[in-house]
């Protein structure tokens, strides 16, 4: 073989050998699936419960508000006994106190209402995130507003004190510290269904301790626990109102409704 036709089979064989070789080192690499964030709110942009979430300001809160109720309301706890609900908590002193005879439910049920209450974390008690100081109060037994002491306690902002459990953190912390009594005034619009189907959801306003938290805030449906609410396809008219067992032993006092009624009309605008 002449050099020059071996110089052109060495070649030839470069040139194939070095492609196949860069081929064999160089992995082939599947493309990945990126795995779906779950929980995502459509509303807000962030997860359930998601401690990314930013905190409400603090504002500076001196003291509860301590509402008598008016005539027309329905006394649930009066300092006396339990007798508009559905289970025997402990009273004490003058205190309702959660115990562990369970979720607590009023006999009569409600749907547009105004609620006022009062209620605090015992000043003995070590709270830590969701331990220890968790509680709610469901309208319609559905849908939470969050009590839990977020004066120094700290937890994802869509569960602290005041918060639509899940879907909403109040615009602000109102709270007081730890041991203190604390309120909630709050105005709850039932659902309106029509063939079961949703017309308008339900709205709340919520004063914590005087301070406007929520502004006639729509819920995004009833209160779920780690998964974005919905609205069924049913709802009641009316249902009870609820104070959730959370194994703390919260302390209330000072419980009132009202239904929220129309507004009059003459017999000739019927």
């Amino acid at each position: 073989m002449k050099i020059s036709d071996l110089f052109i089979h060495y070649t030839l064989f470069a040139a194939l050998a070095v492609p196949l070789a860069a081929r064999a080192e160089v992995p082939v690499v599947k493309p990945v699936k990126k795995a779906k964030e779950k929980n995502i709110q459509p509303w807000s942009g962030y997860a359930v419960h998601d401690t990314q979430r930013p905190a409400p300001p603090k504002v500076k809160v001196t003291a509860c508000t301590t509402t008598p109720a008016p005539s027309d309301a329905d006394i649930i706890f009066d300092g006396k006994d339990c007798s508009a609900f559905t289970k025997e908590w402990t009273v004490k002193d003058g205190i309702l106190i959660a115990t562990k005879t369970g979720t607590n439910s009023t006999k009569k049920d409600y749907g547009s209402c105004q609620v006022h209450l009062e209620w605090r974390v015992p000043a003995d008690r070590e709270v830590d995130g969701q331990k220890g100081g968790n509680s709610g109060v469901f309208l319609m037994g559905k849908y939470e507003i969050q009590i839990m002491e977020s004066h120094s306690n700290e937890t994802y902002p869509d569960g602290q004190a005041a918060a639509l459990y899940g879907q909403y953190p109040p615009l602000v912390n109102a709270s007081l510290p730890h041991g203190q009594w604390q309120s909630y005034d709050i105005t709850f619009i039932a659902p309106v269904y029509d063939a079961n189907k949703l017309v308008t959801p339900a709205t709340v306003t919520v004063m914590h301790n005087g301070i406007m938290v929520h502004n006639a805030q729509p819920y995004k449906g009833p209160t779920t626990h780690k998964r974005v609410a919905n609205y069924p396809a049913k709802h009641p008219e009316k249902a009870p109102l609820t104070l959730q067992w959370h194994s703390d032993p919260i302390e209330y006092r000072n419980i009132w409704i009202r239904d929220i009624g129309e507004y009059s009309t003459s017999p000739e605008a019927k």
